[in-house]
């Protein structure tokens, strides 16, 4: 059985970083996909970042420069960096996991976990 984990959330003042971290169990981030989605209220849910099983990367348009995500595959747990957030950046962050490579669209994504709650005031 697939679990994902996420933690980190919480809240912070515009222009703070945060990390949120992915933990997986039932399956190896060393061969698959995992990708950091967020779901703001009123919007639908976009594509932050992603990382393949080999560490390639790719990120969302609107968090370029701004984000970085990485794993440690020996926690099989994937990390998300987010640096100079504003209020925009306000959402639940979901992390997935699939086999293959990374997709945008989030209903490509077979596995996902429960959320945290990033808040972001100014």
């Amino acid at each position: 059985q697939v679990q994902l984990v996420e933690t980190g959330g919480g809240l912070v003042q515009t222009g703070a970083s945060l990390t949120l971290s992915c933990a997986v169990s039932g399956h190896s981030v060393n061969g698959n996909a995992v990708a950091w989605f967020r779901h703001a209220p009123g919007k639908e849910r976009a594509f932050v970042a992603g990382i393949s099983y080999i560490g390639q990367t790719l990120y969302g348009d609107f968090v370029k420069g701004r984000v970085t995500i990485n794993k440690d595959n020996a926690k099989n747990t994937v990390y998300l960096q987010l640096n100079n957030l504003n209020s925009e950046d306000t959402a639940v962050y979901y992390c997935a996991l699939r086999g293959g490579v990374i997709y945008f669209d989030a209903t490509l994504w077979e596995h996902w976990g429960q959320g945290t709650l990033v808040t972001v005031s100014s």
